[in-house]
């Protein structure tokens, strides 16, 4: 990439996130994927911001075109998987997808916390439910396109019959995506962390497995932690790692300790109940990727959590993760991140 290129990358961004950054986040966020896809729409942007990096990485049986990917709750629904993958991601995850469509907690619930480059959600897993999302999903099967299913359950299911709601997302999903990721680590619907005990992950992987060896294609199941277990929690995720014989587990959710702000900690402590990510998360998450590491190196790791440019993703790499994924570092640095990311962390 030349540096007039990368100069007026920045330029655009900066100025595209200062009006942005006028309007409330989540309607920031529908207001710039929509002026993404203008943009894409004008052949000379379009050329601008089209970005096809191709390292092929062989994951759990899936060829990734590289090895960056965008975090579930960016792209709840499944509408913008074209376009990010035309921004230059390899890989798309989409959800937290429900059984039943759900509003999600009342707002406001998402918060910049812009001196910490961070974010604080407490979105509840807002989305449209499994029937809309599989009708955006048939928008997208391209072999180009690899997309991830981010699954969990409905706030109003007991966790006994949570089980239950993975499944029915995971059975009407199961033909338009490539992968699952089992989530039980968000903060933000009331006792789902719960879910990361050891009796109860063996009973949601027992049964997405049954229905997985009906099918003709197996498709891999990872498993999304939080970065606030402890290390005999950790040790119990290990343990059910291998017995029931999960693809992948990606390392982390947001944190719900609010210690690892330095700029935003009164704000965050005032307003309770949200999920921190961003950069205040790197060593927390890098601490949770380190543990699991030297407890078990056989272990296949997607790094997420803090990753703001190409040294943040090289720690994530340099501990075992064979992909990573980013959010609000996009949030915070556009399009820009992705081609530095990738283009800092090549192999060649």
């Amino acid at each position: 990439m030349t540096f007039v290129t990368l100069t007026l990358n920045f330029f655009m961004y900066s100025f595209f996130k200062f009006i942005l950054f006028l309007f409330p986040p989540e309607i920031a966020h529908k207001l710039a994927m929509q002026g993404i896809r203008l943009v894409l729409s004008i052949p000379v942007l379009n050329k601008i911001l089209t970005f096809s990096f191709v390292e092929p990485v062989n994951f759990t049986g899936i060829k990734f075109k590289n090895k960056l990917g965008m975090a579930a709750g960016f792209d709840k629904n499944a509408e913008y998987v074209d376009l990010l993958h035309t921004l230059g991601f390899g890989f798309v995850e989409i959800g937290t997808v429900t059984p039943e469509p759900q509003d999600g907690n009342p707002k406001p619930r998402l918060f910049r916390l812009k001196e910490d480059e961070a974010l604080m959600n407490r979105m509840g897993f807002n989305n449209l439910g499994v029937e809309k999302v599989v009708e955006n999903l048939k928008r997208f099967q391209k072999p180009e396109y690899i997309i991830g299913g981010n699954i969990g359950k409905n706030k109003w299911t007991p966790n006994e019959e949570a089980h239950l709601d993975y499944l029915k997302c995971f059975i009407p999903m199961y033909d338009y995506v490539d992968y699952f990721v089992v989530n039980v680590s968000s903060p933000n619907t009331p006792n789902l962390r719960a879910l990361q005990d050891k009796e109860t992950l063996i009973k949601i992987f027992e049964l997405l497995q049954n229905h997985r060896k009906s099918q003709v294609l197996s498709k891999p199941i990872y498993l999304k932690i939080a970065p606030d277990l402890t290390e005999g929690q950790l040790d119990d995720i290990i343990a059910v790692y291998h017995s029931m014989h999960i693809d992948a587990l990606i390392v982390s959710n947001t944190t719900i300790d609010y210690e690892v702000l330095n700029h935003n900690k009164v704000f965050a402590y005032k307003e309770k109940m949200g999920g921190i990510s961003g950069r205040p998360i790197a060593n927390k998450a890098n601490a949770v990727l380190a543990y699991l590491r030297s407890k078990d190196a056989s272990l296949k790791l997607i790094g997420v959590g803090g990753i703001d440019g190409a040294k943040s993703a090289r720690e994530k790499l340099d501990l075992g993760c064979e992909l990573i994924q980013v959010y609000t570092g996009f949030v915070y640095k556009g399009h820009a991140l992705i081609k530095d990311i990738l283009s800092g962390t090549t192999s060649k």
